[in-house]
């Protein structure tokens, strides 16, 4: 269905504003995405918009087929104006496309252990930049994907997409409480691995063992002890300079490789 939006009251341009907002997105189980290529991205990977909602006058190749596949899957598409546009994604100079994907099951149960020698997982993560960063560090090494423990920042949101590249859309992702996801490890293979000082050994050469859930800590206060004590393997990166740790999402890039080549070897 094609539908043409000229006004700013209109229900629908209200109803899109209103996903930029966590409450709205949880609520309605749907959230936007902008920009041609991480809509292409999405598409190549086998996800498509429910709406696609583009800029009046809009054409491009790539554009023309992700329009032939909403349409193919009974979605929505609409026309509307940039300042609407930009309205709607809160941006000054915002892209002249964007697309509302319904979300999907992020349960531990969705995840398949076996299917890639690592995973990452981050505790009480609250940059939703962090979070895109480490989507995307678990595209690049080729992990089954990233397990968000706690409350953590929405994956879906505008921030997070954004910084995942795209790779929200190509790896698993999974929301659980420390209390479901401990139990859930130790219900199958698994070594779970974590960034500390506590009785830890150096992260090169460490024994690391597939399939391997690398654990980060929240970005200002880290691991809680008692996440750190049921980890079976603790290892240490050196600091060299006068910081005293990295960045969370680099912390969990640095270590990722290290097992990489650990497991490679």
């Amino acid at each position: 269905m094609r539908k043409h939006i000229t006004g700013f009251s209109n229900p629908t341009v209200k109803y899109l504003r209103s996903l930029r907002d966590k409450k709205h997105r949880k609520r309605a189980g749907q959230f936007l995405v902008e920009g041609l290529r991480l809509l292409e991205d999405a598409r190549a990977s086998g996800r498509v918009p429910r709406t696609l909602v583009m800029a009046e006058g809009r054409a491009h190749p790539l554009l023309a087929r992700l329009e032939a596949d909403v349409m193919a899957a009974g979605g929505e598409i609409i026309e509307t104006t940039p300042d609407i546009l930009s309205k709607i994604t809160g941006k000054e100079n915002a892209q002249s496309v964007a697309g509302v994907f319904d979300e999907w099951d992020t349960s531990l149960a969705a995840l398949d252990r076996a299917s890639a020698p690592i995973w990452l997982a981050a505790q009480a993560l609250r940059d939703p930049g962090n979070l895109g960063t480490m989507l995307r560090t678990c595209d690049a090494v080729g992990a089954g994907g990233l397990i968000l423990i706690d409350d953590c920042a929405d994956p879906f949101s505008a921030e997070a997409v954004r910084a995942s590249m795209g790779a929200v859309f190509t790896v698993g992702l999974a929301q659980a409480r420390w209390e479901a996801f401990l139990p859930w490890l130790r219900g199958g293979a698994g070594q779970l691995v974590a960034a500390s000082l506590r009785d830890a050994v150096p992260y090169r050469g460490a024994a690391y063992a597939a399939p391997c859930f690398i654990l980060v800590g929240n970005e200002s206060q880290g691991l809680p002890e008692e996440y750190e004590a049921a980890c079976d393997l603790r290892v240490t990166m050196p600091m060299r300079g006068r910081a005293d740790s990295l960045n969370a999402a680099v912390a969990g890039a640095v270590l990722a490789y290290e097992v990489l080549a650990g497991l490679e070897s």
